[in-house]
């Protein structure tokens, strides 16, 4: 996958080094970076027309029936492991994951540019979600809340954050060449944080179901605007150096 992603790019680019070569050699990858980001802008439109739904009865209905059928399963133990769940997507959580990956890394694999990307997906992530909320000015259910919370409730920041922060994981895991069987577990590990933690949100009583959908969806969409900037830099860095195109 990620070999047809940068023989498209290099394609792309090609294509534009042809066109403006003449003004700037570098002209061409920034184009790139403009035309991904006017992707994602429009993404992000598309986005916030879809939450004009949340007023309607139907996602109420929604959002109504699946926490109470969540909630009801409560109970002092599950509370403790719904809490522990969910703080693995909070701040101190990502400090914690993000110091043993970037160890691993940076000392197993010899590669930095994880570190720094890993640690720029999470935090523009969390900036990103912060922005939303207070575009889209959703309260907070009316459910007990079983921790506290001082922001806003749409788009759930712990589910954006989740998918953008393991979902990325599960892309850097996926081209590590490490053991098949350890890769697939660590990819079912990172994809099931996504989906408890979002469930936690809900079960904790500070989210309703449609804000973890959406989180879910401005997570994936600011993964994938993320792979996509990464592996142009990556093959702009590789053009420059005249580096061969990784196996």
């Amino acid at each position: 996958m990620k070999d047809k992603i940068i023989d498209f790019l290099r394609l792309l680019t090609s294509f534009l080094r042809d066109k403006f070569h003449q003004y700037n050699t570098k002209l061409p990858y920034i184009i790139s970076i403009i035309l991904a980001l006017i992707i994602v802008v429009i993404g992000i439109n598309v986005f916030i027309e879809l939450t004009n739904t949340l007023s309607s009865d139907t996602v109420a209905n929604y959002d109504g029936k699946i926490t109470e059928f969540v909630i009801s399963y409560r109970t002092p133990e599950l509370n403790k492991i719904l809490q522990f769940i969910t703080n693995l997507g909070d701040l101190y959580g990502y400090i914690v994951i993000t110091t043993i990956c970037s160890i691993l890394f940076y000392f197993k694999f010899k590669n930095w540019h994880y570190v720094v990307q890993l640690v720029f997906v999470i935090i523009i992530s969390g900036l990103s979600n912060l922005a939303l909320k207070e575009v889209i000015n959703r309260a907070r259910p009316t459910a007990e809340h079983l921790v506290s919370v001082q922001t806003l409730s749409y788009p759930s920041g712990h589910a954006m954050s989740a998918t953008a922060f393991y979902g990325f994981l599960i892309y850097l895991f996926y081209f590590l060449k490490i053991n098949k069987w350890l890769k697939i577990s660590l990819i079912f590990l990172c994809s099931f944080l996504i989906v408890s933690i979002g469930i936690s949100r809900i079960y904790l009583g500070v989210h309703f179901p449609s804000d973890i959908a959406g989180g879910i969806i401005a997570g994936t969409i600011w993964l994938m605007f993320c792979i996509l900037i990464f592996n142009i830099i990556d093959l702009f860095r590789r053009e420059e150096e005249g580096l061969p195109k990784e196996d």
